[in-house]
């Protein structure tokens, strides 16, 4: 993979993809809990840190997208991280409602069950 490093004042060695894209997991910062997985290109993450709300780069729609525009469930961004490879974000929010289209409060509501490996049930 063709990865893009990107060097800016406040944030450097941030490895985007070949679409210039960095996945952003968004985590609340009080409760701990993941709330969504999400894209970030250049541009989202200049707006975010300018606006201090979470906006992602729709990969569907392929345009910005301000999180809670429409439904007024608004992401604050209080932190924002990345991991040792410089490939991933974490985004620490205050979120202003539930961060699923689904009306969840996380995307990650749906379980897969797991084997016992004693049993193998």
């Amino acid at each position: 993979m063709n990865e893009t490093t990107v060097n800016h004042e406040s944030f450097t060695d941030l490895k985007f993809d070949d679409n210039g894209l960095i996945p952003a997991i968004v985590q609340d910062v009080e409760t701990r809990e993941v709330l969504m997985l999400a894209w970030m290109n250049a541009g989202s993450l200049q707006r975010t840190r300018e606006t201090g709300e979470a906006w992602f780069w729709s990969r569907s729609r392929q345009e910005l997208w301000h999180k809670g525009e429409t439904s007024g469930n608004t992401q604050k961004v209080v932190g924002l991280r990345y991991d040792c490879d410089g490939d991933v974000l974490l985004v620490l929010v205050k979120p202003a409602g539930p961060a699923c289209h689904t009306g969840e409060r996380s995307c990650f509501y749906r379980t897969i069950p797991t084997i016992d490996k004693k049993d193998g049930k």
